[in-house]
């Protein structure tokens, strides 16, 4: 189903609309600050299954979550202090940072290493989403393994919407995937390069 939600004041009718559909095990595309996610309840399994079906993933790697704001994400990573002067300055933004995992973290969304990687997109309807929900989602590009990711919820709607319960309309995002970076042992790796400059890492 092809869900249309203003981006810049998404309606509290809709958003709990899809809160819903969350709720009960379903599985979503939505907008990001760089492009379109796929993601589902952290919390439940069926959502869980559903992702790794569609996305036909290794069980193996690793999700990352959205989470509402860096209190929000403590509760699922274990942020040092450096890794929170860091995070506070590039988050809300097109990152996605790798932490070790706390034991509130299901099971079957941690590597054999227990990491996670914690996302906060500079998107109200994402925000509003998680904020609605009280907890993280579970994220992943919009697109099947090893194939381009999708930009146009109509294409997405075309290509994968049997596959899913919602596909949010909330315009075409023409962005890069995030940038992911580890702050594991407040050590700072690149692990991908995609929309958020780096170029500041060579001056901590």
């Amino acid at each position: 189903m092809l869900l249309k939600i203003n981006q810049e004041n998404p309606p509290a009718r809709l958003v709990s609309q899809v809160v819903d559909t969350l709720k009960q095990g379903g599985v979503i595309a939505y907008p990001t600050d760089t492009t379109y996610g796929i993601g589902c309840n952290i919390f439940n399994n069926r959502g869980i299954k559903s992702i790794y079906q569609i996305k036909q993933r290794d069980a193996r790697k690793p999700f990352s979550f959205i989470c509402s704001d860096l209190s929000d994400a403590a509760n699922y990573a274990q942020v040092s202090n450096f890794a929170f002067k860091i995070m506070k300055r590039h988050l809300p933004g097109p990152y996605t940072f790798v932490l070790d995992a706390t034991r509130v973290v299901p099971n079957t969304l941690t590597t054999r290493q227990k990491t996670v990687g914690i996302r906060i997109p500079k998107d109200e309807i994402a925000m509003a989403i998680v904020r609605e929900l009280g907890h993280p989602l579970v994220t992943t590009s919009a697109n099947l393994t090893g194939e381009t990711p999708l930009h146009d919820p109509v294409e997405i709607e075309d290509a994968m919407g049997r596959m899913l319960d919602v596909v949010i309309d909330g315009g075409i995002r023409y962005g890069d995937p995030s940038t992911v970076i580890s702050l594991i042992d407040d050590h700072i790796e690149v692990l991908r390069e995609g929309c958020g400059d780096t170029s500041w890492i060579d001056q901590i």
